[in-house]
């Protein structure tokens, strides 16, 4: 898939447009490297039951195919999913696009847009430090419209000081949804990097309650990962804390990559062990990325 700029999906701002333009193109191309042989039914109608009423059977398909097809509606829904998308300032990063905020809107708009067409039930749930929007959960065409709208002001917001509190919020998450459900979340994880028991405490809880996870690790890669700078002296501030460290970056490269590939070994290693699904994001590769796996895992509960 060509891979979109970021700045131009903020100015242009229809997320339902953009979301169906990408499902489909991801669509027509899941026979194609990578994903030969991956396929997925998206369910427009079912067969009909022998007993049931013929008031839904779908005639223009019978005349086609001579097999009776009941249309599905609205409530008939095949999977609950809540995604989850972190808000905090980090995520505002690199800030000429908000790129992994911006990057995380559309990629659940991408996902809403599959689940529509599947039937299934869908919730958003933004957050910093506070739950800052937070939807029912529901498959109608009215509220994934609803969701769009709410991505899209999302996105568009402007930024401020905002700390994460993943943690908590999967807490909250874990308490509020009953049945068995899919958890999707966006998010860098930059909380408390030094200490992730608090994260994992709450990514068992989820467990626990029977619900599948699928963490997507939203970096931008060359700079967050590789730290890819020129080598010209630098001044590096900490978005959610304000904290400033003046440097060049060979004088801290080294160190911060140590640091850095750590955080994400124990990330990966803990996320094994819980068996809950992680996902690299990097945000200038594109969006199939986040579909293939998302319908990896879709495929696996049913």
């Amino acid at each position: 898939m060509e891979k979109l700029d970021l700045g131009k999906v903020r100015e242009y701002g229809n997320l339902e447009l953009l979301a169906r333009q990408m499902v489909e193109g991801f669509i027509t191309g899941l026979h194609k490297s990578p994903f030969h042989g991956f396929s997925v039914e998206f369910a427009e109608h079912r067969l009909y039951n022998a007993g049931e009423s013929t008031k839904h059977i779908d005639w223009k398909v019978f005349g086609k195919t001579d097999r009776l097809f009941v249309k599905r509606y609205e409530e008939e829904t095949n999977l609950r999913c809540h995604l989850l998308i972190d808000s905090s300032s980090s995520m505002y990063y690199p800030a000429k696009n908000n790129g992994k905020l911006t990057f995380s809107c559309l990629a659940a708009a991408t996902l809403a847009n599959l689940m529509k067409k599947q039937r299934d039930a869908v919730s958003l749930t933004a957050f910093s430090d506070k739950i800052e929007v937070q939807t029912a959960v529901k498959s109608t065409g009215g509220h994934i419209h609803q969701i769009y709208l709410e991505l899209e002001k999302l996105m568009t917001q402007q930024q401020t000081n905002k700390t994460s509190a993943v943690a908590e919020t999967l807490h909250l998450i874990a308490d509020s949804i009953h049945k068995r459900s899919l958890v999707v979340i966006f998010s860098d994880m930059f909380e408390k990097m030094d200490d992730l028991t608090a994260i994992f405490s709450a990514l068992q809880h989820l467990k626990h309650n029977k619900h599948e996870v699928l963490i997507f690790h939203v970096t931008e890669h060359s700079t967050e990962r590789d730290f890819d700078f020129d080598e010209r002296p630098y001044e590096f501030i900490d978005v959610e804390t304000g904290e400033k460290v003046r440097a060049q970056p060979s004088q801290v490269k080294d160190q911060y990559q140590t640091a850095v590939q750590s955080f994400y070994k124990d990330l990966r290693l803990k996320c094994g062990q819980y068996k809950i699904d992680f996902v690299e994001a990097d945000i200038n590769q594109g969006f199939d990325q986040v579909m293939a796996a998302f319908l990896t895992r879709r495929a696996k509960m049913k």
